[in-house]
């Protein structure tokens, strides 16, 4: 056992103290009230753990969560930057129906995997390499609360931070261990058509539908999938008409692209707005656009990972790396062609549903391998 897992381990009942604490601060993406206090009390629980810091910002997220920036200075040239965001899927009042509980080992509760066990596990990293005295770059982190809707208002804040750093970390779950390398870029697009609303039973043929219209379309839309090339094409939202016996007047559907080739952007573009009803008295308005782009390994971050290969190594770990089809702020970051390695959060499963969990015996190793690889970029 390297000192780095020993003090980890030593660390464990605080870091789950902290856990609680962070979960137990409900924090869902649309609640600015709730997201703002929940950032208040992260600044506080980060200088009381880590220590004062050397730079703290604030910056405002407007509607949405503030991004924090706080900054550690090292012993070595060059700096690390730690993301996660400390928003959540779930809506206030969650926690009291589904409290805080430890089973044999099994953390339950939400946000637990997604992602406030990463959030423990950078802050205590970053405490592990000041009180064992490792050499270490400076270390900024960042903590933003608009993830899990796209980070509307942290993307900006995301891609400067990252500018210059000799990696990245995101702090999302691990897959059964593995961290993440790839991941597939997001569209969000809505295609609302508009018709002549009539009396379907009176008068049948003055009318224009709009979920006929639609429809017809939504079975183009969903040709667009090239499952070859990583694109996938799901129709998850279809809302219209105002009655039963009323030729519909709108309808609107909603459409999740995923990509894995970031060239498949520009031909789903162009095939969307080649869309057209087959009637004319139809008109058709598409919205939306590109959420991320994909996360597609670039030379930077295969070298990345290649360092935390052999910092897992010498904790007596087989790192693994794995692509996922969903995205996160690792995205933005692999898109400059920066260096950035994701996955660095806890062990577990089940992000957005009632399953979600995290396992405990991982908590301290993870913590000791982010400890590893950032003292690795001291050399």
């Amino acid at each position: 056992m390297t000192p780095a897992s020993a003090w980890a381990s030593q660390a464990l009942p605080t870091m789950l103290d902290d856990l609680r604490r962070l979960v137990e601060l409900e924090s869902p993406s649309d609640d600015k009230r709730l997201l703002d206090r929940t950032l208040d009390e992260i600044g506080l629980w980060v200088a009381d753990r880590a220590g004062e810091p050397d730079q703290l910002t604030r910056h405002d997220g407007g509607q949405h969560g503030d991004v924090l920036e706080v900054a550690y200075r090292g012993t070595a040239p060059g700096f690390v930057l730690l993301v996660g965001h400390y928003d959540t899927v779930w809506p206030a009042g969650t926690l009291a129906g589904w409290p805080w509980r430890i089973d044999d080992g099994v953390i339950s509760a939400p946000g637990v995997f997604d992602m406030k066990t990463g959030l423990v596990q950078a802050v205590w990293a970053v405490r592990g390499l000041r009180e064992l005295g490792l050499p270490h770059p400076s270390v900024h982190l960042l903590f933003n609360g608009d993830e899990e809707i796209g980070s509307p208002a942290s993307r900006e804040r995301i891609e400067a931070a990252s500018e210059g750093a000799l990696a990245s970390l995101v702090f999302e779950g691990a897959v059964d261990g593995a961290v993440k390398t790839s991941r597939k870029g997001v569209g969000i697009f809505y295609l609302t058509a508009t018709g002549v609303e009539a009396h379907a039973g009176l008068d049948p043929t003055a009318g224009a539908s709009a979920v006929h219209a639609l429809a017809a379309l939504i079975t183009e839309i969903a040709t667009l999938g090239a499952p070859e090339r990583g694109t996938t094409v799901n129709v998850g939202l279809v809302s219209g008409g105002t009655g039963t016996n009323v030729t519909a007047g709108q309808a609107t559907c909603g459409i999740d692209v995923r990509i894995s080739d970031p060239a498949e952007m520009a031909r789903v573009d162009a095939a969307l707005a080649a869309l057209r009803p087959s009637d004319p008295r139809v008109s058709i308005e598409l919205t939306g656009g590109w959420n991320r782009p994909p996360m597609v390994p670039n030379p930077a971050s295969e070298d990345l990972f290649a360092r935390a290969y052999k910092a897992a190594i010498e904790q007596g770990l087989d790192l693994r790396q794995a692509g996922v089809g969903g995205a996160s702020d690792a995205n933005f970051v692999s898109a400059l062609g920066r260096p950035v390695l994701d996955g660095l959060g806890p062990v577990g499963a089940g992000s957005h549903s009632r399953s979600e969990h995290a396992i405990v015996d991982y908590i301290p190793e993870r913590t000791a391998l982010t400890m590893g690889i950032i003292s690795s970029l001291a050399e």
